[in-house]
């Protein structure tokens, strides 16, 4: 019979001293370091050469969370800018629509003051219109304004702009109008030279650049530069507005008339807005009366009279004793006033023009 001899199985892991002890003496240790460093500059070169293999350690740890803002960062970035690209892009447009914008509120701006410079050298009534339409003829020259009848516009008013006559109105309707402009085929103007007073007919071409004097004789004193005015004949346009500028003079000894060549003063084919004149659209028997009757009237109410003497006024019309004077005894020829003018009973001759 054999007997096993039972030995002592040794544990895997040796047993040290407990957890208790261990931490026991940490704490001391821990305790003895801080005050050691804090009383003595001993640990401060291991404290460095510490933090150079820590700092190895650290930047090991951050390194995957550094790549991954990296990346990001990029896309991110590339993301951001594109968007901010378009968005510039977007407000770089607007801003050049709002400059294109500015500019023709600037250059609408210089010309109403041209024409509110031209309005205040017009001695007549004007009002401003603005063009809204031009006739798709091209055989015609008119054009459409926001003016009409509604409006006190009438047929045969003078059209100007800010440097000269453009046309008449030919068409009347409630809210507008349609202008015939002066270079037109159809349309004439009596004209004057303003340096000689010359008078002729400037007609239409149907150029928008170009108006011919008709029949001017050959000696005619005409020249390059001179500058052409309304004459006032005709009584539908004033006188005394720029029509044209003489361009271009040409004489042939075998024919009777010069061939005379103008440029509108008006920018016919560029003008927005124009004036419309309302001139006095009387005639001079009419202003003649009516100026008699103010000053009779005004005769009347500046002189104060006994009741026998305005009975002796209204049996004899034609002459007025001041208040001072005998009723029975007439006023002297020298102070007799204007007496009225009755038109049908004396016409204007027919050699003296008619005042607009």
């Amino acid at each position: 019979m054999v007997v096993h001899e039972e030995r002592p199985i040794k544990p895997l892991f040796s047993k040290g001293p407990s957890l208790g002890v261990r931490l026991l003496v940490l704490v001391v240790l821990s305790v003895a370091l801080m005050v050691v460093d804090s009383r003595f500059a001993l640990l401060k070169p291991v404290r460095s050469q510490m933090g150079l293999v820590l700092m190895e350690s650290y930047w090991l740890t951050d390194l995957p969370q550094r790549v991954f803002q990296g990346v990001a960062s990029q896309f991110g970035s590339r993301t951001e800018l594109a968007a901010e690209n378009e968005k510039l892009k977007t407000e770089a447009l607007l801003l050049q629509g709002r400059l294109q914008k500015l500019a023709a509120l600037t250059e609408q701006n210089v010309r109403l003051r041209e024409l509110l410079n031209s309005s205040a050298l017009v001695n007549e009534k004007v009002e401003v219109a603005e063009l809204i339409g031009v006739d798709p003829n091209p055989f015609t020259h008119r054009i459409l304004i926001n003016k009409g009848e509604r409006d006190g516009v009438f047929l045969g008013q003078p059209v100007l702009d800010a440097r000269g006559l453009m046309g008449q109105v030919v068409e009347l309707m409630p809210y507008t109008s349609r202008v015939l402009l002066l270079t037109d085929s159809t349309h004439s103007i009596p004209v004057q030279v303003n340096r000689n007073g010359l008078r002729a007919i400037a007609s239409g071409t149907g150029n928008p650049e170009r108006l011919e004097l008709r029949h001017v004789a050959d000696t005619a004193d005409v020249k390059e530069g001179d500058l052409l005015v309304s004459s006032g004949m005709g009584q539908r346009f004033p006188a005394g507005y720029p029509v044209a500028t003489v361009n271009e003079v040409i004489h042939d000894s075998g024919q009777p008339f010069a061939i005379v060549r103008a440029i509108p003063t008006a920018a016919l084919n560029r003008s927005r807005y124009m004036l419309l004149v309302f001139s006095d659209r009387r005639t001079p028997e009419q202003r003649a009366t009516e100026a008699a009757m103010a000053q009779e009237e005004a005769d009347r109410q500046g002189t104060a009279q006994p009741p026998a003497a305005a009975a002796t006024e209204q049996a004899t019309p034609a002459a007025s004793a001041p208040a001072s004077t005998a009723p029975a005894t007439p006023a002297a020829p020298a102070a007799t006033p204007a007496v009225p003018v009755n038109p049908a009973a004396t016409p204007a001759s027919p050699s003296q023009p008619r005042r607009q």
